[in-house]
């Protein structure tokens, strides 16, 4: 039987009342009809629903955002990466839960998404627009699997452009400027505009990822401050990697392996990894106004910077794109082509050039 319609008397007259089965059996109604037509059609939309299998129980609707919010932390947040971990649970923390925790799934529309996204960007980045608007699509993808809700309504929403930043890049002169400027972490310096290792690569590097006969670094692990305390995990890619140490680095890299067991870290104190300098008074700032002081073209970079300044110098070299994608750890060339297509357009003038002296040549 599908179920049954039935009248009961209230102070406001007779209703009528729908008592049917879920898919799972469990018996279940809805009370309220002010007329048998309404309630007989409720009834067969449950009905087709059913045979459809697009039914939605009412009552799992109202399970909050919050609920399945801790499902998301438990199964898909879990396997991600510290840093990951960290940088989207603040996410939900600070922009998703104020908003939305409290709200049953089945309640939420797009359009009230959309404005949310709007207030949003009023205030805050478009990388943080769009991590909130993941991490909410991310948690109500959830409740869409179970058939808690028809649709993601936070899925397909025009979200804000982010604004890539030009790319700065420094000369073999500037590498050097900057790198006398650094003192003691002189070596870094120039390991990270010569090789193009992610910060977390190079601070997590151990003796043991060297091997100086071949001037090779095997980039195995990444490190990430995560509230306090070093994560040690893989490299963004999750893959490991070989990157070439140019011969004249090889000296001040075999240097700062001396008193150092296998096992220990490269830079630092040994036993943890190099902490990241104060943005506004550590020594990497120090050697960038050095450097400033002394050359008034000297842009203002990051330590990330260098990794470009890796690439530019690599390419100028005469690097091909797989080699340079090599290097740097991208997933394809074509990301690389993306990233550095300013570089690369160089890159073809110089082809245009040696093609039409090579055919000079040629011909004559």
């Amino acid at each position: 039987m599908a179920g049954s319609v039935s009248a009961y008397d209230t102070a406001s007259g007779k209703r009528y009342r729908v008592r049917y089965r879920k898919p799972d059996g469990a018996q279940t109604d809805k009370r309220g009809f002010l007329t048998k037509r309404e309630a007989n059609l409720f009834l067969a939309s449950v009905t087709v629903s059913k045979a459809s299998g697009m039914y939605l129980d009412p009552s799992e609707g109202r399970k909050t955002v919050a609920a399945f919010a801790e499902q998301w932390k438990r199964g898909r947040l879990a396997g991600l990466k510290p840093s990951s971990q960290n940088v989207l649970e603040t996410s939900w923390r600070v922009h998703v839960e104020p908003r939305w925790g409290a709200r049953g799934a089945a309640s939420i529309r797009p359009s009230e998404i959309e404005d949310w996204v709007g207030e949003l960007h009023r205030e805050k980045s478009a990388q943080t627009v769009r991590r909130a608007v993941f991490v909410l699509s991310a948690i109500l993808t959830i409740a869409e699997r179970d058939k808690i809700i028809h649709s993601n309504p936070a899925k397909g929403l025009r979200l804000p452009e982010k604004q890539r930043k030009p790319q700065r890049y420094l000369t073999h002169q500037q590498v050097d400027l900057l790198a006398r400027g650094a003192g003691e972490h002189r070596t870094m310096m120039l390991l990270l505009a010569y090789t193009g290792l992610r910060w977390g690569e190079a601070i997590a590097l151990r003796v043991q990822h060297l091997d100086m006969l071949r001037r090779r670094i095997s980039v195995e692990e990444n490190a990430v401050l995560v509230k306090g305390a070093f994560a040690i995990g893989t490299p963004k890619s999750g893959l490991t990697r070989e990157v070439p140490l140019p011969a004249f680095l090889a000296p001040a890299i075999a240097k700062q392996c001396e008193g150092k067991t296998r096992s220990t870290f490269l830079f630092g104190a040994g036993a943890s990894p190099l902490p990241q300098p104060h943005r506004e008074s550590g020594w990497f700032t120090k050697a960038l106004t050095a450097a400033q002081a002394a050359d008034d073209t000297f842009p203002d970079i990051t330590p990330h910077d260098l990794r470009h300044t890796a690439a530019s110098l690599a390419i100028s070299a005469g690097a091909n794109v797989k080699a340079v994608q090599r290097m740097l750890g991208h997933a394809s060339a074509a990301m690389t082509l993306d990233v550095y297509a300013d570089l690369f357009d160089d890159d073809l003038e110089a082809v245009a050039v040696a093609m039409s002296e090579a055919r000079a040549a040629a011909v004559s």
